[in-house]
């Protein structure tokens, strides 16, 4: 753990956009995060340079990803991390490319766990915000279900979810200023989670 008392979150923003709704979702979340003494690591999923998965699979042999890429830089931030927070708009029903493409980067962490029987990594709390305009039959699940599989691989129990239907133009969150108090009290419950997990000794490093 980072310190007992100023726990560090990864926050992830999943969106092809900056300063579009979810961006100032997580902005709010950060906000509680940093009023509870945590300590925000913005992660902005567009500009991790992290390329798609090829699928090889080599990575069940070695528990290592044959790409060297900025995947290397999420994955020291992802294990460095005492919580997890992503905030993501919905596309077509799911998450952008961008948060996709780090999702299916995950695989080494399945593999190592899964097909080569190392240790699984400790529990660490996680949370996420989901924005969407509305109108598709599908609604948040085809997004919420491979961010909560993603947190699965990572041992991230997750903690908090928001989902916020009707903002679409950037600037549209605003007039959502409950969801927005929610998005900050998220922050905040993670940092109290982090800080018990490390206090058990769950998530010591």
């Amino acid at each position: 753990m980072t310190s007992p008392t100023m726990p560090r979150v990864l926050c992830i923003a999943g969106s092809p956009r900056r300063r579009g709704n979810s961006d100032q979702l997580l902005d709010a979340c950060m906000a509680g995060i940093r009023d509870a003494g945590g300590q925000p690591d913005l992660l902005v999923a567009a500009a991790a340079g992290v390329a798609p998965c090829r699928g090889c699979n080599s990575c069940v042999r070695t528990g290592s990803c044959v790409i060297s890429d900025g995947m290397d830089d999420v994955n020291e931030r992802i294990d460095l991390a005492d919580a997890i927070v992503i905030a993501s708009p919905v596309f077509f029903a799911t998450v952008p490319a961008v948060l996709k493409i780090i999702y299916d980067r995950l695989q080494p962490y399945w593999a190592r766990t899964y097909r080569l029987g190392n240790p699984r990594p400790p529990s660490r709390p996680g949370a996420f915000l989901l924005v969407g305009a509305g109108g598709d039959p599908y609604g948040f699940k085809c997004a919420a279900d491979p961010t909560r599989s993603a947190f699965a691989v990572l041992r991230i129990d997750c903690i908090a979810e928001l989902c916020v239907e009707g903002p679409d133009v950037p600037g549209d969150i605003l007039a959502h200023q409950p969801d927005l108090e929610r998005a900050a009290a998220i922050g905040t419950q993670l940092v109290v989670a982090a800080r018990v997990s490390g206090a058990d000794g769950q998530h010591g490093r």
